[in-house]
């Protein structure tokens, strides 16, 4: 059974090279999930904007909160939406879905969020691609700690964002000092360090680090020396294995070298994201071996 671990960040640009730099702490070599959710990355506080062409999905939802700065939202099923802090924008691929994010409004406003992906169950790949954006979210609190719960249930407050596997995701604050947080005792959990260090059960936590939380806590004691935000996530054990390259999750080689294929062929499965005059980002050469699962080798 995987141990309590710290996973650090590695800067990655969003975009190219130029892009938008994100901090990832998910997946890693040897850890590739926390419950069904598979990909982190922080960005900011920065100047830089956010703009990214559009580009496909498979075999995931997307998730993105922003925390300071505006993103607009367009995708190959039509929505259009700008997305605010404290709001949650929720994109589900199915078989196949594309979309963009560009920084709006202030241009010289921070830049400041978190994208995620949630690995979808096999009986859920085929499905509809669908996507929801959700201005207010329910709320949590407990003693020096207040929580926005963004997936599934925390302290009592649910999300009525959709899931497919039992999750969790939440923002929360914490006032200066010590905090209890409950916890399921079946599921992993990750802590985010987002704007400092905090003190997770008596380890230190830099800021973007990513603190791992085997099943089997009903609670973590959390240690702030000011006003801090995390991220908490979690949920059952992934079991399914997880093919996953570049913006694709599949179940195997095969299933990401067809994605491609029709993501370079313009196939209907993806549609098509207005306002950009058919620019898209295209996909970059697969490697000359063979595509394995990732599986938890990290212990």
């Amino acid at each position: 059974m995987t141990e309590d671990l710290t996973l650090g960040a590695r800067e990655v640009p969003l975009g190219g090279l130029r892009g938008l730099t994100v901090h990832r702490t998910l997946p890693q070599k040897g850890f590739p999930t926390v419950g069904a959710w598979c990909f982190v990355d922080h960005f900011g506080p920065t100047s830089h904007s956010m703009a990214v062409l559009p580009h496909p999905h498979t075999g995931l939802q997307t998730v993105t909160w922003p925390i300071a700065g505006e993103i607009r939202h367009r995708d190959s099923l039509g929505s259009d939406v700008v997305l605010k802090p404290g709001e949650l924008n929720l994109m589900t691929s199915g078989d196949g879905v594309s979309h963009s994010e560009f920084s709006v409004g202030d241009p010289d406003a921070p830049m400041h969020g978190i994208q995620l992906w949630v690995a979808l169950p096999s009986d859920a790949l085929e499905g509809p691609a669908g996507f929801e954006h959700h201005p207010d979210l329910p709320v949590a609190s407990g003693d020096g700690w207040t929580a926005k719960v963004l997936l599934g249930e925390l302290g009592g407050a649910t999300s009525p964002a959709t899931t497919y596997t039992p999750i969790v995701g939440a923002e929360v604050t914490l006032d200066h000092g010590t905090a209890t947080l409950p916890l399921r005792p079946d599921f992993e959990h990750a802590i985010l360090a987002v704007d400092g260090p905090v003190v997770v059960d008596g380890v230190e936590v830099a800021h973007r680090e990513l603190r791992y939380l085997a099943p089997g806590r009903a609670a973590v004691g959390l240690q702030v020396p000011r006003a801090t935000t995390v991220l908490v996530i979690g949920g059952e054990p992934f079991d399914e294995e997880l093919v996953m390259w570049w913006n694709f999750i599949g179940r195997s080689h095969d299933d990401i070298v067809l994605a491609r294929d029709d993501w370079q062929a313009a196939a209907e499965r993806f549609g098509r994201v207005d306002g950009h005059d058919g620019q898209v980002i295209p996909a970059p050469p697969l490697p000359e071996v063979r595509l394995t699962p990732r599986r938890r080798s990290v212990t």
